[in-house]
């Protein structure tokens, strides 16, 4: 997420364009840790453990030839342990244990010789065991002659193989969707790939010195496949079991806004309120609250906390909840009705230290964030930051 930074006060720049000979490449190494625990697992049905462990490495270099062109490139590993999805086939520390998922990303962007336009492309792949994702993405922003406002609009789009088999030794390739072990009689869908298009804008605004706002509308639309196949559904009867089953479209419309209020020299109070709405019947408020606290001016502290709350789906049900007429089903939790609230504090530490010619750490940052769900699901993550520039 961009902001409008002090460069925004700056007076009048001159419409004429200008080629500065201006070279730099920023490097971001990420490294965290996500684990979770809760007793409504979607894999069986609603009801049973959802623990969950994940180790995320990623790295993102971004290269400013001049301040025309910029380049950028993403790459990435997580390893995925999950208790959950062990119970697919329900064999303890079976090969739905345990999962790697690899995403890489690059990016170009470019001012266009009419000043204050940029416009970008995308193009990238994320895959794991039984996911292959390409996602496409273009956008373009405006500023306005004063850097005070700028305009953007994006359109990304996701196109999802949803089978299994890639990194099993036996094929190296798509062979199947995976159902859970005892509803592996027949094919419950006739479908495997899944689109998403995803269309945002945002308007960035400096309202006066101490003060900026941004608002963030949005328009998500996905086709195909939507169900998660190895999602059990348990129903009132107590000896029907099925697949979720979930409509083949769905709209999404998000919208957040932001308050980024300046108290003074040492501390900012960044202010979000996000609205959602889907056609699956789910409507959601967020509230988030930032404090960043320079307390030096090498160090902040910046503590947050988050507040949630969901309407749920009109096609959930919990375990055994759903009747036999039902056209679509789901126990899948996140789908339900529930509030929770996220606690968390970053620790950003400004270094500017020289460790090679023209090279430099610009910042190290730590963050631990607590997640609580009112279903009992709770979470802990715990990342790591080190961003390092190169000039010439």
């Amino acid at each position: 997420m961009a902001y409008l930074t002090a460069a925004a006060q700056k007076g009048n720049d001159s419409t004429v364009y200008k080629k500065q000979s201006i070279s730099r490449t920023d490097i971001q190494a990420l490294f965290s840790y996500y684990t979770q625990d809760g007793n409504h697992s979607a894999v069986t049905g609603g009801t049973g453990t959802e623990a969950l462990q994940v180790f995320v490495s990623d790295i993102t270099v971004t290269r400013k030839r001049d301040s025309i062109t910029t380049l950028q490139l993403n790459a990435g590993v997580d390893v995925i342990t999950s208790a959950s999805t062990d119970n697919i086939d329900f064999v303890l520390s079976s090969a739905s244990r345990d999962d790697r998922r690899f995403h890489i990303m690059g990016g170009y962007n470019r001012q266009l010789k009419k000043p204050h336009i940029r416009a970008g492309i995308n193009l990238g792949l994320s895959l794991e065991s039984d996911y292959l994702s390409i996602p496409i993405g273009i956008s373009v922003s405006h500023d306005n002659a004063t850097h005070s406002r700028q305009l953007t609009a994006s359109l990304q789009c996701y196109f999802d193989d949803l089978r299994w088999g890639r990194f099993d030794p036996d094929y190296y390739k798509p062979e199947t969707l995976v159902y859970p072990e005892e509803l592996r009689y027949k094919e419950w869908f006739d479908i495997y790939r899944r689109q998403s298009y995803n269309l945002s804008f945002a308007l960035y605004q400096v309202v006066n010195k101490r003060m900026q706002f941004a608002i963030y509308p949005e328009l998500v639309y996905q086709k195909g496949l939507l169900s998660t196949p190895f999602h059990r559904v348990y129903f009132k009867d107590a000896n029907t079991l099925k697949v979720e089953n979930l409509p083949r479209e769905r709209w999404k419309v998000p919208l957040t806004v932001q308050l980024n209020t300046f108290i003074d020299g040492q501390v900012i109070l960044r202010t979000y309120y996000s609205f959602y709405h889907d056609n699956f019947g789910i409507t959601a408020h967020a509230l988030q609250l930032e404090l960043p606290v320079k307390t030096s001016p090498l160090f902040t502290l910046s503590p947050l906390v988050r507040l949630y709350t969901q309407k749920a789906s009109r096609y959930f049900q919990p375990f055994q909840g759903h009747d036999l007429s039902d056209e679509y089903y789901t126990s899948d939790y996140d789908l339900s009705s529930f509030n929770s609230y996220k606690l968390g504090i970053t620790a950003r530490y400004a270094l500017f230290k020289p460790i090679f010619r023209n090279s430099a750490f610009q910042e190290i940052g730590l963050r631990y964030s607590f997640y609580k769900r009112t279903d009992q699901l709770s979470a802990h993550m715990l990342s790591l930051l080190l961003d390092f520039r190169h000039t010439r």
